[in-house]
């Protein structure tokens, strides 16, 4: 499966504790993920990842595009809701797109478990029908 990984920066370190907690799962998959928080994950964890842009600078849209061709199974977007962003709009559009096209997102920590967990078990197998 294909999962896709954004973390804005307050929550980065949160982030890479999951991608340690789960990298057993995690290595078991394709992993994209915007700039920096696929470099930081990388470092920490040693798992290769699809880099895009920084969020900032164009990586959500490019994530965005990926959702949009349904190339993306699973989002973990861990999300800092209290900092408004300049380009809120992209992040947006990435739960618009995740819900026009099936794709499960989670956006806080209890989520994203929930989700992992769920892959590892096989339950989100149902996404293979979508390609």
């Amino acid at each position: 499966m294909n999962i896709g990984l954004i973390a804005h920066d307050a929550k980065k370190k949160l982030m890479q504790n999951f991608c340690i907690a789960y990298r057993g799962i995690l290595s078991k998959n394709t992993l994209y993920a915007t700039a920096t928080t696929g470099r930081l994950i990388e470092e920490v964890t040693n798992l290769t990842i699809h880099k895009f842009l920084a969020g900032h600078l164009g990586g959500i849209q490019q994530l965005a595009a990926q959702i949009e061709s349904n190339e993306i199974d699973l989002m973990i977007f861990l999300r800092d809701p209290l900092t408004p962003k300049k380009y809120e709009p992209d992040i947006k559009n990435i739960f618009r797109l995740c819900d026009t096209h099936n794709i499960p997102l989670a956006t806080n920590l209890a989520t994203a478990e929930l989700l992992i967990k769920s892959l590892d078990r096989g339950d989100l197998e149902w996404r293979e029908m979508y390609k």
